[in-house]
């Protein structure tokens, strides 16, 4: 059995059990990924990959206690590369954050900036999905980092961390009824049609607990996960939007008005993950750090440690 062997089984897996693509990302040829497969299944006596003639269909049940461990492997010596590189050249390498769009467009501008400026010769990749395909990405070492709210801190696979807290506000036009109103109540909220996250992002799960609990349900004509496609939709006048109160800015926003709704629903908590046997390199704590400066690092570097 070689390195390479399991290298190639991983990334196959990674690309769907297209061997062309694999290739090409491993940057090799197609026949030699199919022998070394071959090689290899012959030396455990087993299949890792269901076959249709040529093509791979699926993944045997040996074959996925095998990847789950090669994908281990993989990931290990990644780290093994990252402790060599940490202590031979601090400051290259690459940062992969995965978040979700309301963190990327309004929370993470400041701390990406500052990172850039300390670290020009690290690159820094964000990808962007929902709480869960965050955490996934991160479980699977296809992020460093992780931030999100809510469930990523459910995910045992993950060492979270409370970065920030943020609350809700509701945008509209200011001619609208709800606009002259000092106060708004959940019934107000929901005798108009409503625009909002898609409750598989940013705290939905929790709005949607609290309108259930209050006997109110809300006439949600349009859902989308990014606050921008919200506002241009309340700017066409299709409805009143929900959005993080840091998604919404008086001077970039108007001509909509935003009404507070703090009062609402409770605070809800973004947190960073990172993956429990990750080594993670000064850079990416530094990172860390500039998105939430009361983070405790030498906490999380004990903790990723084990001591």
């Amino acid at each position: 059995m070689k390195l390479h062997q399991l290298k190639y089984v991983h990334e196959v897996s990674q690309q769907g059990l297209n061997i062309s693509a694999a290739a090409e990302a491993l940057h090799t040829s197609q026949p030699g990924v199919s022998k070394q497969i071959q090689l290899l299944e012959e030396e455990l006596g087993l299949q890792i990959f269901q076959r249709n003639g040529k093509r791979l269909v699926g993944i045997t049940e040996p074959g996925r206690q095998i990847l789950k461990l090669a994908a281990q492997v993989m990931f290990d010596m990644q780290n093994i590369k990252r402790v060599g590189d940490e202590f031979s050249r601090v400051e290259t390498g690459t940062l992969i954050i995965a978040t979700t769009h309301t963190q990327a467009r309004y929370k993470l501008p400041s701390a990406v900036q500052q990172f850039i400026q300390m670290f020009p010769n690290v690159k820094l990749t964000i990808h962007q999905g929902n709480p869960s395909q965050v955490a996934s990405q991160v479980a699977s070492g296809e992020a460093d980092i992780g931030i999100a709210t809510e469930s990523i801190s459910l995910d045992e696979r993950l060492l979270t961390l409370p970065c920030y807290q943020w609350n809700r506000c509701l945008v509209m036009p200011s001619y609208h009824p709800l606009a002259s109103k000092k106060s708004i109540s959940l019934v107000d909220i929901g005798s108009h049609p409503l625009i909002t996250y898609d409750f598989a992002f940013t705290g939905g799960t929790l709005v949607s607990q609290v309108f259930h609990d209050a006997g109110v349900t809300p006439n949600i004509v349009l859902t989308a996960i990014d606050a921008d496609v919200i506002k241009t939709y309340v700017n066409l006048g299709l409805g009143i939007g929900l959005i993080a109160n840091m998604a919404y800015d008086e001077k970039r926003d108007a001509p909509l008005i935003s009404l507070d709704c703090s009062h609402l629903f409770p605070d809800s908590t973004t947190y960073l993950g990172v993956r429990r046997d990750a080594f993670l390199r000064g850079y990416m704590l530094s990172f860390m750090q500039l998105l939430s400066p009361d983070i405790n690092l030498k906490a999380i570097e004990q903790t990723l440690k084990g001591t």
